[in-house]
């Protein structure tokens, strides 16, 4: 069993920056390929971020290219989400997840473990 804690979330301007944290309580977090998905009131979850277990491959959403940055720190089985540039409609709470496997996997939604959610909020 994998326990995964967000935090790191709260409440940013448009165009100002928020980084979220997710810890594992893994000992074999490189066996896991990590991300992040999303999810606003009202909408369907949206996949945001995922990052390969060596750390070298990563994917983004459309609509968090060149804003957001996913990166992970094995020693600390820690992985973390930049969001700059932040605009009223990236306000959601955001989920981390762990696939045991390739980084598609995290992609499809099909993660092994998820988080319990941190809310981020951008006022306009």
């Amino acid at each position: 069993q994998v326990q995964l804690v967000e935090s790191g979330g709260g409440l940013a301007r448009t165009g100002g920056s928020v980084t979220v944290s997710c810890a594992a309580s893994s000992r074999s977090f490189t066996d896991f390929a990590m991300g992040w998905f999303r999810q606003a009131p009202g909408k369907e979850r949206e996949f945001v971020a995922a990052v390969s277990r060596g750390g070298r491959i990563r994917a983004y959403g459309e609509s968090v290219k060149g804003r957001f940055t996913i990166s992970r720190d094995n020693a600390k089985n820690t992985v973390y989400l930049q969001m700059s540039s932040l605009k009223p409609e990236d306000t959601a709470v955001y989920y981390c997840a762990a696939a045991q496997g390739p980084i598609e996997t995290i992609k499809r939604g099909n993660s092994d473990y998820w988080g319990q959610g941190t809310q981020v909020t951008v006022s306009s």
